[in-house]
């Protein structure tokens, strides 16, 4: 399919490492020019290379959404964008409900959805000016599905998807949508690393092949039966940002292998 992404500009949050420069490297193959974003430039200049070393457009905007200045310095590099992923985040997998704080909730919540809110605050307005873009928000299947643990996170990711719903309604009949990625497992390096350890602990195996079906099973138990690849996430949210996903706003696609509820669905 020809995404007609040529002629756009895109900024992703969070860029220089993990999902956000997968998206990145995706939009810019599929045409776009695509704003890099990170708040360490070594590491997001790195990414920005590699997309022009592939024969992409790629600019660099340096800055913490955490903060209004931050998210002005972005902006402001970022200009008139077509194309907005909020994809920046924070997770903690070792945080439960015995040890998050009060201050883990109010980070969370302000990296998690403020930080998204300030960018939609910030270059909206020019699309429904333009009469056309898109925006997309990168939460988890933890908002819908939440557990025990990191009970901060998985309330974020709820708002994640809530705000791109009210988002919708806010730019109806603009030529603007709004949509949600609820992620599940991601197959990223340290992930994996994280997950073998576990593994192995747990006398699932020794090898990465051993361990990742058990791993899946016990943790996060899915349809599909392993864990998500980053590029499966960025070509959906190629498709989001493009032309023909013009009838698609206010909704929340889950991909996350069919992930669900042991309790609920029998594996």
């Amino acid at each position: 399919m020809e995404l007609r992404l040529a002629g756009k500009r895109a900024l992703v949050t969070g860029s220089s490492s993990g999902l956000g420069e997968e998206i990145a490297k995706v939009l810019a193959a599929e045409g776009a020019t695509v704003v890099v974003h990170g708040r360490d430039r070594a590491r997001t200049e790195a990414v920005a290379k590699g997309i022009r070393e592939a024969g992409g457009q790629a600019d660099v905007a340096i800055g913490d959404l955490g903060t209004d200045a931050g998210a002005d310095a972005v902006a402001a590099v970022a200009g008139s964008i077509d194309v907005l992923v909020n994809n920046m985040g924070v997770f903690d997998p070792s945080i439960s409900w015995t040890t998050v704080t009060p201050e883990d909730w109010a980070h969370t919540y302000n990296v998690n959805v403020i930080a998204g809110v300030r960018m939609i605050q910030r270059l909206v307005p020019g699309m429904r000016e333009r009469g056309w873009g898109r925006v997309i928000q990168i939460s988890s299947v933890t908002g819908h599905l939440p557990q025990a643990s990191q009970p901060h996170y998985a309330a974020s990711n709820a708002a994640r998807d809530n705000l791109a719903a009210s988002l919708a309604r806010e730019l109806k009949h603009s030529g603007v949508t709004s949509n949600s990625v609820a992620a599940g497992g991601m197959l990223t390096p340290a992930a994996q690393d994280y997950l073998t350890e576990i593994g192995r602990q747990q006398g699932w195996g020794e090898s990465w092949a051993e361990i990742e079906p058990r791993a899946v099973a016990e943790l996060a138990p899915s349809d599909v039966g392993r864990v998500g690849i980053l590029r499966e996430y960025a070509d959906v949210v190629a498709f989001l940002a493009g032309p023909s996903a013009a009838y698609l706003t206010g909704a929340t696609l889950n991909v996350d292998g069919g992930w669900y509820d042991p309790g609920v669905r029998s594996a």
